[in-house]
């Protein structure tokens, strides 16, 4: 596995040739690097008229490793070849850098840039990136690996202090300014050397990609804004939320989400990147779904949750954290959950975690440090049996689940205060749904002892405790109390609201752009079984198809009832050969309706495919093209709804009616299905308008 590292843009506020000369100090040897053992200049080239400088140079370093490891390597330094192109025209320095050593073993790459900074030409930006290929090693390939990158994080941190130590050594010896270059007068003779001059400019560009590649943007982030927006970070953590900014501009389409937003997911999956980018993804899908993005301002919570709703925002902790206060005890679950019903609770938990997200930014501005949680204090003063009403138990478990998967790293701290003899059995209920890290930022206070050292006033200013807990702050959150059945929602309200959640859960959401097919796969264990599916067409034209391989997929995000949606088919498969079509293509008009089966044959991997209908005229294409290719082209967006099953055959006949589809015919197709021949695979499907 490739690692790959890409700095954020660090800023020398000094001009560019001053930080040149500071650079130019640390050759041919640098004590302030204890492991750069020295440097020789293999060789060196100008442009004509001064302006290019090209310099390659051989580097040793030392190698710090275990001894063992060492002994078994056979050296005790490295070398790196660096080729390094100057450029005082353009005020650029371009920096290649590759190891010579076990060159055929492990590839190392490091690509850097000096530039000017582009809102101030007398400050300089600095960017790197590397990326690090241990193809084999004795055996020792992770180990290597983790010293490798450990070692490396450490030279970047050492880097810019280097740089800094020898521009102060530089000002202190009476060097503050160094004038521009600028060029010669042109003499005849120097007319004709341009041979010279086009060969440095040759040199640049080979190194174009490079340049290009750690190039300044306005769009990149800068090492101080993380630390000043952010907060402090390690050199990798920041390489992990800089490569995972740059996949969603490249790849997603519609709003990109806010670094702080970029970052909590990160820490949820301990800056894996792979694992953060999958629940990145499937949490902006699950936004998109809902409207999540625009649920502050299409929310109005009903008059009645806002009169026996026990929670509301109250000031902040002793941290600057926004504090929020619910009195769980004092609140009817059950009688707002008949009030109101389970999704309305639920869309008002996420327009407090949405305001939650929008107060920590304010506090940030406000308090000038980077705040990215809020405080919980939840006081349980009258949890009784009544709370453990199990419908409420699970309504809770789901609500949870959702701000888990959604919201993660959001919670920095909940107290729970005067928490009777019944909560033991609700944690234990709701425990294990809750994330370890979450778990770990509870606070528990029994009886009195939130009062006094080690309570409440540990974390929160005696003028912000509130005063039903005996402090000075006058609270205004709701007192709750028992809302009156005659407010309840009649039966066929509830079953009304209970369809909505059902259908929403069943069915998920899918768009579809020309060269991007949405696929869902399904596993098949059993040679006969049979895959069931029911989409709507919301906008646009599209052409289902099923197909049936052997082959692996590529990473997807995971589905409910799927093993994997998204583009799953790799676009280097041949159909026929590495997956086949086994069922006819379908194209379906925006604003149908269509249910289907199909009966296997084989086990393996079936693919339901979406892609866009092309008209008559336009090239058609089996195989789907490259995601990055379809975004960046102009093209027809489809939206759909769907949803599949699998079912055993035995069990497809009564089954069908377990789909919530008010224009579903599946009920016929059953009929037709258990009358086709049991050897051979039949499919079928049919359309409503």
């Amino acid at each position: 596995m490739v690692q790959k590292y890409q700095s954020p843009v660090r800023v020398y506020k000094y001009p560019f040739e001053l930080v040149m000369a500071a650079y130019e100090k640390r050759f041919p040897t640098c004590p302030q690097i204890p492991v750069f053992l020295g440097s020789e200049v293999l060789g060196e080239s100008r442009s004509a008229d001064g302006a290019v400088h090209v310099v390659e140079r051989s580097c040793r370093l030392r190698v710090d490793a275990p001894r063992l490891l060492r002994k078994i390597a056979g050296v005790e330094h490295v070398v790196f070849v660096q080729k390094n192109v100057l450029n005082w025209r353009e005020r650029t320095l371009l920096i290649e850098a590759h190891n010579e050593t076990f060159a055929s073993r492990v590839v190392v790459k490091e690509n850097c840039s000096y530039s000017v900074h582009p809102e101030n030409e007398d400050w300089t930006c600095f960017e790197q990136s590397a990326s690090l290929d241990i193809r084999s090693f004795f055996g020792f390939e992770n180990t290597l690996e983790k010293i490798a990158m450990k070692q490396y994080m450490a030279n970047v941190k050492r880097g810019k202090e280097v740089i800094e130590h020898y521009l102060n050594e530089l000002i202190s010896q009476g060097t503050s300014h160094i004038p521009r270059w600028t060029p010669a007068p042109v003499r005849e003779e120097d007319a004709r050397s341009q041979p010279g001059s086009r060969q440095a400019e040759g040199t640049l560009r080979v190194l174009g990609p490079a340049a290009e590649a750690v190039g300044t943007d306005g769009d990149k982030l800068d090492a101080d804004y993380i630390q000043r927006c952010l907060g402090q970070l390690t050199p990798m953590q920041e390489s992990c939320l800089i490569q995972l900014r740059l996949w969603l501009q490249e790849t997603h389409r519609g709003k990109i989400p806010k670094d702080e937003h970029i970052l909590r997911f990160l820490r949820a999956r301990d800056f894996h990147l792979d694992k953060a980018r999958e629940m990145l993804c499937q949490s902006l899908s699950w936004r998109k779904q809902h409207q999540v993005d625009v649920l502050l301002q299409t929310w109005q919570p009903p008059a009645l949750l806002e009169e026996f709703y026990a929670g509301g925002w109250h000031y902040q902790d002793i941290d600057g954290r926004p504090l929020y206060i619910l009195r769980l005890g004092q609140m009817d679950t059950k009688g707002l959950m008949k009030a109101v019903g389970e999704e309305a609770l639920l869309q008002h938990v996420l327009s407090v975690n949405e305001e939650g997200q929008k107060r920590c930014e304010g506090n940030t501005k406000q308090f000038g440090r980077p705040i990215s949680s809020w405080t919980c204090l939840l006081d349980l003063e009258g949890l009784n049996m009544r709370h453990l009403w199990r419908p409420g138990v699970k309504a809770l478990l789901r609500m949870i689940e959702v701000v888990e998967d959604n919201y993660p790293e959001t919670l920095g701290r909940l107290l729970i205060v005067r928490a009777p003899r019944v909560f033991p059995v609700l944690w234990t209920l709701i425990s294990p749904f809750i994330n370890e890290n979450t778990r770990q930022k509870f606070l528990i206070y029994s009886g009195s002892n939130y009062q006094g050292p080690g309570g409440l006033v540990d974390y929160l200013d005696k003028e912000v405790i509130p005063d039903f807990l005996g402090g000075e702050s006058v609270c205004n959150v709701p007192e709750g109390g028992l809302v009156p059945k005659s407010l309840y929602l009649t039966e066929e309200e509830q079953e009304q609201a209970d369809q909505l959640r059902q259908w929403s859960e069943t069915y998920h959401s899918a768009s579809v752009l020309r060269g991007a097919p949405h696929e869902v796969a399904l596993e098949i264990l059993e040679g006969e079984s049979v895959i069931t599916w029911d989409f709507d067409i919301l906008r646009g034209d599209v052409v289902f198809s099923l197909y049936h391989t052997k082959q692996a997929l590529k990473p997807g995000p995971r589905e409910p009832g799927a093993r994997a949606s998204g583009q799953l088919v790799d676009k280097g498969w041949v159909l026929g050969t590495d997956y086949s079509r086994v069922e006819a293509p379908l194209v379906c008009r925006e604003g149908e309706s269509i249910q289907g089966s199909h009966v296997t044959r084989w086990p393996g991997l079936y693919l339901l495919q979406w892609q866009v209908h092309s008209p008559p005229g336009s090239v058609a294409c089996s195989l789907p093209g490259d995601v990055l290719t379809a975004l960046h082209s102009p093209g027809p967006k489809c939206k759909l709804l769907y949803y599949c099953e699998v079912l055993a055959s035995e069990d497809f006949r009564g089954s069908m009616s377990s789909l919530e589809s008010c224009t579903s015919g599946f009920s016929q197709l059953s009929a037709a299905t258990s009358s086709s021949s049991s050897g051979q695979s039949q499919g079928s499907s049919l359309v409503s308008r």
